[in-house]
């Protein structure tokens, strides 16, 4: 079993930052990849940003610029740095792990937690 356990949401005004956490533990194999995902109401999950294992990042359009994502390897933590926020960046935010062993490939969601961006 794997467990990701996120931390950092909650209300920010427009123009605000957010920092997101998200600590893995249990039975992780070889990480190939970290990453956030978000999902709207009404909307289908999409990607925020992802970390691999050699540190390679890749960012939503809509984010680059004012998101970065960095990762503590030693501690199996992802984290999600929120600046220069937008209405439109309000949603659930959940993360992700990849992980595996030759031909095996797993991926793992954290519970998510709520992004609102208002005024």
């Amino acid at each position: 079993q794997v467990q990701l356990v996120e931390s950092g949401g909650g209300l920010v005004q427009p123009g605000g930052s957010l920092r997101l956490s998200c600590a893995a533990s249990g039975s992780i194999l070889s990480i190939f990849e970290m990453g956030w995902y978000r999902q709207a109401p009404g909307k289908e999950r999409e990607l925020v940003a992802k970390i691999t294992g050699a540190g390679g990042t890749r960012y939503d359009d809509s984010v680059k610029g004012r998101f970065t994502i960095s990762r503590d390897n030693a501690k199996n933590t992802v984290y999600l740095q929120m600046n220069s926020l937008k209405v439109e960046d309000t949603a659930v935010y959940y993360c992700n792990l990849k992980d595996g062993w030759g031909s095996l490939v797993r991926s793992h969601w954290g519970q998510g937690t709520q992004v609102t961006v208002s005024s």
